[in-house]
């Protein structure tokens, strides 16, 4: 999958029209959101939740139409717990988001 720059955009205006606080309030609690998955990975001290964070971090991307993130939540689930090479992906990933 490859990243679409206007796709997080686009999926927050449908989410609250054409109302920019509302859309900057929005795109501030999804950058918490996957903030605070990818915290929850670099802490998981077990498979269950690492694969946790790791899905939920994926349904974050995918509700907002972050497909690059989205795959490397994917690809984080499949990984060994703690996996460093997994972790700077998804490090990455969110700071092309935040730009």
């Amino acid at each position: 999958m490859a990243y679409d720059p206007g796709a997080l955009e686009s999926a927050l205006a449908a989410a609250v029209g054409d109302d920019p606080a509302l859309v900057t309030e929005l795109r501030a609690a999804f950058v918490g959101s996957i903030v605070a998955h990818a915290d929850a990975m670099k802490r998981a001290r077990s498979d269950a939740d690492w694969q946790a964070a790791a899905w939920r971090l994926k349904g974050v991307a995918a509700s907002f139409g972050a497909t690059r993130l989205m795959a490397v939540a994917q690809g984080a689930a499949e990984a060994r717990t703690g996996d460093a090479d997994t972790l700077r992906r998804i490090d990455r990933s969110i700071a092309s988001l935040c730009g």
